[in-house]
């Protein structure tokens, strides 16, 4: 049998303004920001969120190793909650980020979810889901 993998630590999103990205993760989606420094001695940027985080590159000068084609608006992105999606929706309103498309069902990695659809600063397609009832 190979060996295999057991979970996600963290992923990567190349970004065109820092700030304006921690700021949105923050304020819409509730992530915590994390300023730490690699064995390398630079400053980087994370959002956190339950035992995962994505690492923030800048668009102007990715760290490396990187993606073979790194660039904003690349990633189509699906977070789990367990709150409701229309608290969701009353959320977004209020932060004036459009809904792009949902609640409409979907199929997650462990069964049905319910998904909405909007987008990043970048760009980038978020979809926030719940398990889907019934």
């Amino acid at each position: 049998m190979p060996p295999s993998v057991t979970a996600l630590d963290h992923l990567v999103l190349t970004v065109r303004d820092i700030d304006r990205t921690v700021g949105f993760y923050t304020r819409v989606l509730g992530m915590q920001s994390e300023k730490f420094r690699p064995a390398d001695g630079s400053s980087r940027y994370a959002l956190k969120f339950g035992r995962q985080k994505i690492n923030l590159h800048p668009a102007a000068s990715p760290f490396d190793p990187k993606a073979a084609h790194p660039g904003p608006g690349t990633a189509d992105l699906c977070f789990l909650t367990e709150t409701p999606l229309d608290r969701w929706q009353a959320h977004l309103e209020t932060q004036n980020i459009e809904i792009e498309e949902g609640p409409v069902p979907r199929t997650g990695a462990t069964g049905p979810i319910l998904s909405i659809y909007l987008r990043d600063p970048d760009g980038n397609l978020i979809e926030i889901s719940t398990p889907a009832q019934g």
